[in-house]
């Protein structure tokens, strides 16, 4: 009786971990083709007018070094520029559909998984190297945000 005890404690607790480390999407939207897709950046840009954001990966950011939200060197906001043009030219005239939305960001952006031609947006990214993963569990980062510079062996000073 107590081994019967243990083991359902632990599949209890198992289900709970489990239900706290993942995220819950909301319902899937329908996987009806993006007409329009501007980039902001790697990362984020608008879909049919709508600011939204990939879900779990980070590009290197394109805003000036020092400004809120950009790039903490310029080797980061070089690296982002490249980002964004290899995400514009992969989208550019490609079947570009949302697989799977999360909702709101703090930002009020939708955060989105992409498919283009039918692949995952995210992986394509990864592999190629222009996205590094940044988990969430809504809108809560369960990493921290991938630091750019610090992989190009360039330290940066914090401000303070």
């Amino acid at each position: 009786m107590k081994e019967i005890i243990i083991i359902a404690v632990m599949v209890a607790a198992g289900i709970a971990a489990t239900a706290i480390t993942e995220r819950t999407p909301a319902p899937d939207a329908e996987r009806a083709p993006v007409s329009n897709i501007y980039w902001s950046d790697g990362d984020s840009g608008r879909l049919d007018g709508q600011p939204f954001r990939l879900a779990n990966v980070d590009s290197p950011e394109t805003g000036g070094v020092g400004a809120i939200g950009g790039a903490r060197c310029e080797e980061e906001r070089e690296i982002g520029y490249d980002a964004k043009e290899f995400i514009v030219e992969l989208t550019r005239n490609a079947d570009v559909q949302i697989a799977r939305s999360y909702g709101a960001d703090r930002y009020g952006r939708e955060v989105v998984d992409l498919n283009v031609n039918g692949q995952s947006l995210a992986r394509i990214g990864l592999n190629a190297g222009h996205y590094r993963p940044w988990p969430h569990d809504g809108q809560r980062a369960l990493a921290r945000k991938p630091d750019w510079c610090g992989s190009l062996g360039i330290e940066v000073a914090e401000a303070g």
